[in-house]
């Protein structure tokens, strides 16, 4: 998962932190882009039943959020947060990304800045990965947020430059520390929306439970019963929640540098 036209975060040193854009770096601009919509900020490529459409506004809420969030964040840093689209597919869509299916899991498309998600994922997610919840859900959309972040400040930029020079050991490292600063990024979002009273018993440890059930050693565990540590490109289930705690703890955007980390 490397390169501007490759998928960042299906369930893709150097670090240009949001610390960055926060001092006075302007962000790219952003690609436009049609909307047919659904529901605000969403749009579906086919007709959905009723419980698809729950869902997908379910999705749209949980954007909206993250909106909220990141553009207060950006606006006190004097900068306007301009938010991506959500796309829901059924199966397999083409974006600028490329083709890419359901099995993939959710991804963002910095090509076009859109979060991509198929609704079965969410019946997976209960089912196959024993994650349940609505905030295992919201963690989901959040992440991929989080990529839109990085891709806003130029961190996936700087990242897919290091990857081209890279062997695939180091280029799966630098694929790690950008999942885990996503998942960081989850977690301040989080954090935010717990200090406005959002977040019921039992929330955060459905994003735990998910941010588990995606680590790379859970599915390899799993999928081949060993696991080999340098084919990670997303990072373990300790890792992963480790980051999404450090954000939710501190809600402070300047404890992400996963890059800089000996060991993320």
């Amino acid at each position: 998962m490397s390169g501007k036209g490759m998928a960042f975060g299906g369930i893709g040193t150097v670090v240009i932190l949001l610390v960055a854009f926060l001092l006075g770096v302007d962000p790219r601009k952003l690609l436009s882009g049609g909307d047919t919509s659904p529901a605000p900020g969403t749009q579906a490529t086919r007709p959905l039943n009723p419980e698809e459409e729950e869902l997908r506004d379910f999705s749209s809420s949980i954007l909206a959020k993250t909106e909220d969030v990141w553009g207060e964040v950006f606006r006190k840093a004097g900068q306007q947060y301009r938010a991506p689209k959500l796309v829901i597919f059924d199966g397999r869509i083409q974006s600028p990304c490329g083709l890419s299916s359901s099995a993939a899991g959710p991804f963002y498309c910095p090509g076009d800045q859109k979060v991509y998600i198929d609704l079965s994922f969410y019946r997976e997610l209960k089912t196959r990965f024993r994650a349940p919840g609505d905030f295992a859900q919201a963690y989901v959309i959040a992440h991929e947020v989080g990529h839109h972040i990085q891709n806003l400040v130029g961190t996936m930029d700087k990242v897919t430059a290091m990857q081209a020079r890279a062997d695939k050991r180091e280029g799966n490292d630098l694929s790690v520390r950008l999942e885990l600063q996503a998942d960081f990024y989850a977690g301040v979002w989080a954090h935010y929306i717990q200090k406005q009273g959002l977040l019921e018993a039992g929330d955060v440890e459905e994003a735990l439970g998910a941010a588990t059930a995606i680590g790379d050693d859970t599915l390899q565990k799993e999928t081949q019963g060993y696991v080999v540590p340098d084919s990670f490109t997303h990072g373990s289930a300790q890792q992963r929640m480790r980051w999404f705690q450090r954000g939710l703890e501190t809600g402070d955007i300047r404890q992400g540098d996963t890059f800089s980390a000996r060991s993320p």
